[in-house]
């Protein structure tokens, strides 16, 4: 099923700085199938599934440091997720239990930190915040993982 993603603003990388209003991304599978305005991509895609986010919707993070403590390494791994970031580095993803965890919620791990972008066909790695920087979605490999209510 497609899902259509859109929030107050759109950022295809978190430095640009010519956020896009009313911007959205049209997800299918785990790949982003295109990007653009709403009504464009109702258009191109009717009957698709659209989801409104209040904050700016832009690429998922990477945490650049140790994953959040929780007392299991499936709840370290959605700690990350809440924060927006859908892969961590690999130094600290340091034990086969949280290697494990992080690929069964499909949270990449990386040798080192990659520039995150929102691109037509790429992996589809969503996060959405607030005003006052908080998340309030994270999308990983095409699959919402976090929702703040």
């Amino acid at each position: 099923m497609l899902t259509i993603h859109v929030a107050d603003e759109l950022r295809y990388a978190w430095d640009d700085p010519d956020p896009v209003k009313d911007g959205a991304v049209a997800v299918e599978g785990d790949r982003i199938a295109a990007t653009g305005s709403l009504a464009g991509l109702q258009e191109r895609f009717p009957g698709a599934r659209v989801r409104r986010w209040p904050g700016v919707l832009g690429p998922g993070l990477v945490l650049e440091g140790p994953l959040p403590d929780a007392p299991t390494p499936r709840e370290r791994v959605h700690a990350v997720l809440k924060l927006g970031a859908v892969a961590v580095l690999e130094q600290y993803a340091d034990t086969a239990e949280l290697r494990a965890a992080a690929g069964r919620n499909d949270v990449a791990v990386l040798a080192r930190v990659r520039p995150a972008a929102i691109v037509a066909g790429g992996r589809a790695d969503l996060a959405v915040f607030d005003e006052d920087g908080a998340c309030v979605a994270t999308v990983c490999a095409g699959r919402l993982v976090h929702r703040r209510r």
